[in-house]
Formats: C-alpha cells, sequence, structure tokens
C-alpha cells in the first residue's frame, strides 16, 4: 500500500538512510507531494538550503539541465537536494536520465515528480533506480478503499471516526486523497486529539448533509423504506449540483452488484472481503439480501443501467434529474 511505503521511505530518512534518488510516479499527487513535502523540508537545515537545494520544473527544463545541476557538489554541506516537480512534462525524453542514474553523484539527493505517469517497467531506467535508489509507484486508491484510508490516517494522528462518518467524506470528496486530506486538517484544528469525528461533526463542520447523501438513499432502499428514500431523491432534485446523478447512479450501481454477488457467496461469513466493504456495513447488506432476491437484484442493476442512457440522453431528453431518480425508484420498489 501507498501509505505503508510512503511511511517507510520517511521513516528510512529520519534515520539517515538516504537514498541518491527518489523516483515518485504514480496516479495519486498525494503521496507524491507528501515524499517531496518532506524530502524539502527535512533533509538540509535552514542554512544549508539557500546554497544547495533547488527546484525545478519540467516545463522548464531539459533532462541535460537536471543532470548538469545533479552533479554539481554541495558548498559547506554534506549534500544537495534537486527537486523536479511536474517533471511528467519531460516524458519524451525520460530514458535520457539513464546514464545519470548507472552513476549517480553520492552527495545529491535527487527527487523526480513524475505525476500521473509510470515508467516502463521492461526498460533499463525503471530497474536501474531500483538498484541505485527509490523507486516509488502512487497507485490511485479505489472509493471502496478510501473510507479505511481515512480511519488509519486518523488514527496515526490520534483521532477515530465512524465508519458512517468515513462514508459521508468518501461520498462527497471521492478518492482524491488530497481534498480527504484537506477536510481532514479542517476537523483536526478545532477538535482536540482523541476526538471520534461523527456524522453530526461532519455534517456541521464540512457541509455534508448527514440525512440527505447518497449513503442515506442506499441504506432507504436497502431496507425497503419507500418514503425516506423518496425524500432523499425530491431533496437531490431541488440541489442538482450538489448531488449530481452519475455519482448516485454510479454507487447504487456499485451497490446492487455487490449484493448480486452477496447473493452468490457460498460463505457469508466472508462476505467483507469478498465484496471489499467495512464489516460495520455488512448488516446493510443482510437486509437488502433479504429484501431483494437475486433475479429481482439483476433487474433493478438493468434499470440502473437505463436510468444512466436517460440521464445522458439517451431516450429521455431534458428530463430533470429527479424525476429520473423519482422513476428509477418506482421501478425498484415494485
Amino acid at each position: 500500500m501507498p501509505l505503508e511505503k510512503t511511511k517507510q521511505i520517511i521513516n528510512d530518512i529520519q534515520q539517515g538512510k538516504i537514498a541518491p534518488i527518489y523516483f515518485l510516479m504514480g496516479e495519486e499527487p498525494y503521496y507524491i507531494d507528501g515524499i517531496s513535502d518532506f524530502i524539502e523540508d527535512s533533509v538540509l537545515s535552514e542554512e544549508e538550503r539557500s546554497f544547495n537545494q533547488i527546484v525545478l520544473y519540467g516545463r522548464d527544463v531539459s533532462i541535460d539541465d537536471i543532470i548538469s545541476n545533479a552533479k554539481r557538489y554541495p558548498m559547506m554541506a554534506e549534500r544537495q537536494v534537486v527537486i523536479v516537480k511536474e517533471a511528467q512534462e519531460l516524458s519524451r525524453t525520460i530514458e535520457n536520465l539513464l546514464p545519470y542514474v548507472e552513476n549517480p553523484q553520492p552527495t545529491t539527493v535527487l527527487v523526480i515528480c513524475y505525476k500521473y505517469k509510470k515508467l516502463d517497467a521492461r526498460k533499463k531506467l525503471s530497474k536501474t533506480i531500483q538498484k541505485q535508489g527509490v523507486l516509488f509507484e502512487s497507485k490511485k486508491l479505489y472509493e471502496n478503499q478510501v473510507p479505511d484510508w481515512i480511519r488509519r490516517v486518523l488514527f496515526g494522528r490520534g483521532y477515530t471516526i465512524t465508519p458512517k462518518a468515513a462514508q459521508m467524506l468518501t461520498e462527497f470528496l471521492g478518492n482524491d486523497l488530497g481534498k480527504v486530506n484537506n477536510e481532514l486538517q479542517k476537523l483536526q484544528l478545532i477538535l482536540p486529539k482523541g476526538s471520534q469525528i461523527t456524522p453530526q461533526l461532519v455534517e456541521e463542520n464540512i457541509g455534508i448533509s448527514k440525512d440527505f447523501n447518497n449513503f442515506e438513499l442506499q441504506n432507504a432502499i436497502g431496507e425497503r423504506n419507500m418514503k425516506k428514500a423518496f425524500t432523499i431523491v425530491q431533496y437531490f432534485g431541488q440541489n442538482p449540483k450538489n448531488h449530481p446523478i452519475v455519482m448516485t447512479i454510479a454507487l447504487l450501481y456499485s451497490f446492487f452488484s455487490k449484493l448480486l454477488k452477496y447473493h452468490g457467496l457460498k460463505n457469508p461469513a466472508h462476505a467483507a472481503k469478498e465484496l471489499g466493504v467495512n464489516p460495520y456495513f455488512i448488516k446493510d447488506y443482510e437486509a437488502a439480501a433479504r429484501n431483494y432476491p437475486m433475479k429481482k437484484v439483476s433487474r433493478i442493476i438493468s434499470f440502473i443501467r437505463e436510468t444512466d442512457l436517460k440521464s445522458k440522453g439517451v431516450g429521455a431528453a431534458n428530463v430533470p434529474q429527479g424525476d429520473l431518480l423519482k422513476e428509477l425508484l418506482v421501478k425498484i420498489f415494485e
């Protein structure tokens, strides 16, 4: 997992195990920024940085410029730090870094921030970086992994969070860890260490309704609570910008797809692992499975697909999203 690998890299640096090259790549910028910022702030003292730390940007430099800076000797310090941000701008020529990587300057810490891309693992540059330094891939988390990430990050900072509150944050912010972390930091500023973050605190301080959200809609449907489900959909229709139909459809499709899988499980005791959900939420699937037999679930999935097409203008142009969701609920509850 990127979180554990990030902690390991930072711990090694703190213990003085500093590599000559850190190649930070991948779809999730949060960890790349985290490692780069830590190196920028901690490898050199404040006095050393003015002469021995340089930040370059991929759009402004060439590979030759990077190598030239990396080969410099530090001034009145043990080492220098060269950080290349937005290095993905150099993707066409990045393999030209190989000669330097094969023989890196031992007094230089070269940090390459290669966001949203990754090196070809079959090529020599990737293999040589792994041998000479640190090759780190920051993979994007799936949304169903984000609540657990929130829990672990907060635990490391001295806080806890209820499963529902973590789910609310995930549904509202998605898997953009930078955005999620910003909201967590806001909560940390107003809550003392040791606090538990609840749906009430999330609603009061982040502005996510604890009663009118996709998570509550999913629960209402799973429980066959028609009144609650239609009330939530009515609210969504009145606030379409804050509750885009594409998010609602995606969540319902995921829920019923997992419910179909739940019906097919030979051993429900392993349901949490098989479905990739927090064990706390398995009771929701147990209740929904009683309310929706397997054949009905299959039909509901087809209804959700139809609604998705209609929301994109296929066979139902300019229909308000609230009306589309009400129509879907009628089919689900029939």
